[in-house]
């Protein structure tokens, strides 16, 4: 049971999340765990395991004695969120310039091409886990496992967001051509280049996924008029 827990409370946790991103449980409603256990049949525990992982990525505000709330993931949550990740990203690439690996350089070169195979087959939820390990791999060679918990704080989420608002071929593209640029700087050790690079990369990605976060309202608000 100890062993299974986990994998079930991270499934739960995911459907939760997407479920909040997609609007299904909206901003404020309450989330008792009889009611997740029923939505998503299962048991207590996964639930309020899920519900305190959730809590620590902001989507739920957990009060005692009167169970969660969600909180809205709109444009000033993201928006946030990136502000973050732009300068840890930028800090880890630094750091992982100056301390990388030949090796560590091959694993990134390797994650890069099956990546990139995953864009032209336009699989984009493959693209996205692919990505998540180069981001890792990269904060792996920095050797800050504190800053790397932060920015895994909110992968799920970003990934769960780009699934919902769309990924896109033009979006691939870019990533492509500025992954490569990161792995040239790494592999030279020049540290303010990667850190410049990285820095503008989540920059790209919070600007991409901001407009398409703001297009999808505008349709919505369209489509209400």
């Amino acid at each position: 049971m100890s062993e299974t827990l986990p994998t079930a409370s991270a499934a739960i946790g995911d459907r939760i999340r997407d479920d909040i991103v997609a609007g299904t449980l909206p901003l404020g409603s309450r989330l008792t765990l009889d009611f997740l256990a029923a939505r998503y049949s299962v048991g207590h525990m996964p639930v309020r395991e899920a519900l305190r992982q959730l809590q620590g990525e902001g989507l739920v505000v957990l009060t005692p004695n009167r169970g969660a709330r969600v909180r809205a993931v709109d444009v000033e949550f993201v928006r946030n969120v990136f502000d973050l990740r732009i300068a840890i990203e930028a800090m880890l690439a630094r750091r992982a310039a100056e301390r990388i690996e030949v090796h560590q350089v091959a694993k990134l070169d390797a994650l890069e091409s099956e990546l990139e195979m995953a864009a032209r087959s336009r699989d984009y939820a493959a693209l996205l886990a692919i990505n998540r390990e180069f981001h890792r791999a990269i904060n792996e060679a920095a050797h800050n496992p504190e800053a790397s918990a932060v920015l895994d704080r909110h992968r799920r989420l970003i990934a769960a967001l780009w699934n919902l608002y769309g990924y896109g071929d033009d979006r691939a593209a870019g990533v492509i051509s500025d992954h490569r640029h990161i792995i040239s700087a790494l592999a030279s050790h020049d540290a303010d280049v990667a850190a410049s690079l990285a820095m503008a990369h989540a920059a790209k990605a919070k600007q991409a996924l901001i407009a398409r976060m703001l297009a999808a309202d505008s349709v919505r608000s369209d489509a209400a008029a």
